[in-house]
């Protein structure tokens, strides 16, 4: 399947300048999710995680369905305040700032395989600090996973060196 065909191209949004990569008509397909359900299960049995982790908040929608389908534990990391209980959370960098990810402190117990999926790869920074917040809530991160890759932004750069990076799509 084409998954790049249910791939809109929207110019100027969110702002002038800016193409941005809609996932919409890719969640309207119950074809290119499965496929991308699909897709992701063979990542899944290449590096063999026990536990699939999903980056608020599109990471969610594509690391619960995976996480089910290959029978395996969902967690989310969210932005602070968002999870109950005890958490540990990892202050990281942005452009102009900093922002926080957090999960809760129980849910990589057991130092579990994960492996992080979310929708997009840009400038990394995101996918950066929630596999840096997996090492340090004990979890043994064993790769990324991503729908779309925006290579022009220079994401790969910004992982771990070593850990195996997949996206289904590029653009440059």
């Amino acid at each position: 399947m084409d998954l790049q065909s249910h791939i809109r191209s929207i110019p100027d949004f969110p702002k002038p300048g800016i193409l941005f990569r809609d996932i919409n008509p890719l969640l309207r397909s119950p074809e290119a999710m499965a496929e991308v359900i699909s897709q992701f299960g063979r990542i899944c049995d290449q590096v063999k995680p026990d536990l699939i982790v999903g980056i608020e908040s599109r990471g969610f929608i594509f690391g619960a369905p995976l996480a089910s389908d290959r029978r395996l534990g969902f967690v989310p990391v969210r932005k602070p305040g968002k999870l109950p209980g005890e958490v540990v959370g990892l202050d990281y960098a942005l452009e102009y700032g900093t922002d926080r990810l957090e999960i809760q402190a129980d849910a990589l117990e057991h130092s579990p395989r994960v492996l992080v999926v979310d929708d997009l790869l840009a400038t990394g920074g995101t996918a950066a600090a929630t596999g840096q917040l997996v090492e340090q809530a004990g979890g043994c991160l064993v790769g990324f996973a991503f729908v779309i890759e925006l290579e022009g932004f220079g994401g790969r750069r910004a992982l771990p060196a070593g850990q195996p990076v997949e996206a289904l799509l590029r653009y440059g």
